[in-house]
């Protein structure tokens, strides 16, 4: 404890500096949020290479690639995910036996120099959000919902207030279970949304476009997530809101739609086989709720080089086989799902590239309406949409069993509203697969897929 309050004392003289929105900050009205995410979201998130321990370097190497290699794709976010305001985490989990936290005199966290030098003199984030926006990319962080345990500690004064301090709005109740840095903050106490308030507007000043916060889903926070949405309404920028982890209760689609840009549907994906099924299960319930600027959310993309000092395993390329990859990738594109790439963007070989290249697959996460199940039954699946411009259907085959033989996978053209012959193209090596009426099927390696584009023939 002696060395976090050292350095928050030299935090607070710090902060004094940090840029203040003016008076005549813009409010955004009602629901105005789903115009700044009318697609997707897709971008890269540290959190699956670095864990909780990104640099201000590898962020950067990160952005570089992106605007040399995916910008031109579409890919714009560059996310730095968790405890960028703590001096000493570690890999493969959370140093909470002696952790040492930045924040400024109003129980805000800011990040940590050691790690991320251009914060110097209380300037935050402004200096690297500026270095990605000059690429053409956007910037976004993580955070944790509440409010710091040291701030609730040391009582300190909540800003914009006229005298709450921090201890007065906060509760031990439903405290994150696997991160202890936080409490609950109590969203009906006076100071509660200024809390909130504050930082939004902190991290407006910084240039911020994208935040990802965490500990919302399980239990469902509806009293916090209110509070946040009004704080972005608020701040004068507009910030993408992604809600995370674990599997957003159905019960409340309706609110978290009415409030997130995009929502977490599982808890974190890995590059296992179980996960990448677990995720069919899931989606079953959301295809509803695809719509332009809300997002069921499948969670990272762990492919390419992860776990450089992650959580989970060691450094290394992803486990799963390239069939693997096909199958979660399709899955992803399909449903629409925001696409956040979890590894490290300077590693990619020439394979992992084209996945996340490939036009005629972008263009249909991009443009696509009316995502549907046809079915899934007996480790067989069938999705399918529509191009929204000329009304062609795209589809979606999946043999998720564990079987070595080869399995048939088929559709009737009935269901996917096609009459007559049409035209298949497989969408991944752009080739035409033939012509087909009534039935269309296709045979499939164990964890393999085909995505395809049809149409009719008049």
């Amino acid at each position: 404890m002696k060395n976090k309050l050292l350095l928050f004392a030299a935090a607070a003289l710090l902060s004094v500096s940090s840029p203040q929105l003016s008076a005549q900050t813009k409010s955004f009205k009602k629901g105005e949020f789903k115009q700044w995410a009318q697609t997707p979201p897709i971008g890269w998130n540290s959190w699956d290479c670095y864990g909780p321990t990104v640099t201000e370097s590898e962020v950067k190497a990160n952005a570089d690639y992106m605007a040399a290699n995916l910008k031109s794709y579409g890919w714009e976010y560059i996310v730095v995910d968790i405890r960028w305001f703590v001096e000493n985490d570690k890999a493969g989990g959370y140093n909470e036996k002696d952790p040492i936290y930045v924040m400024d005199q109003y129980g805000r966290y800011m990040p940590a120099l050691n790690r991320f030098p251009s914060a110097k003199d209380g300037k935050g984030f402004k200096a690297l959000a500026d270095y990605v926006h000059s690429k053409g990319l956007k910037f976004g962080i993580h955070i944790m919902r509440g409010i710091p345990k040291v701030a609730v500690e040391k009582k300190l004064p909540i800003k914009g207030t006229n005298g709450i301090t921090a201890d007065q709005i906060y509760s031990t109740e439903l405290q994150c279970q696997w991160l202890h840095d936080n409490y609950t903050i109590v969203a009906d106490k006076p100071g509660a949304q200024e809390y909130y308030n504050s930082i939004f507007e902190l991290y407006a000043s910084w240039g911020v476009d994208f935040i990802k916060i965490d500990d919302l889903s399980r239990p469902y926070h509806l009293g916090e997530i209110d509070l946040i949405r009004n704080a972005i309404d608020h701040c004068g920028r507009k910030i993408v809101l992604s809600t995370s982890p674990g599997e957003t209760p159905i019960e409340n689609a309706d609110h978290v739609r009415t409030h997130a840009n995009m929502w977490r549907m599982v808890d974190d994906v890995w590059d296992t086989w179980g996960h990448v099924t677990h995720l069919f299960d899931i989606c079953q319930k959301w295809y509803p709720y695809i719509a332009p600027g809300t997002w069921p959310d499948c969670d990272m993309i762990p492919l390419g080089r992860i776990s450089v000092r992650g959580e989970r395993g060691n450094d290394r390329m992803t486990r799963l086989t390239k069939d693997e990859q096909y199958t979660l990738m399709t899955l992803f594109t399909i449903f629409r799902s925001p696409l956040i790439f979890g590894g490290d963007l300077p590693s990619n070989d020439a394979f992992t590239l084209s996945l996340l290249t490939n036009k005629a697959v972008l263009k249909m996460h991009r443009e696509s309406k009316d995502v549907r199940q046809l079915y899934q039954k007996d480790k067989k699946v069938a999705i399918t949409s529509k191009d929204s411009k000329t009304g062609e259907t795209y589809l979606a085959l999946f043999n998720l069993s564990d079987d070595k033989a080869a399995q048939k996978v088929s559709v009737n053209l009935a269901d996917l509203g096609i009459k007559g012959k049409c035209i298949v193209t497989d969408m991944w090596s752009g080739k035409k697969v033939g012509t087909f009426s009534k039935e269309f099927s296709q045979s499939f390696n164990s964890h393999a897929c085909g995505l395809y584009k049809l149409k009719t023939i008049k």
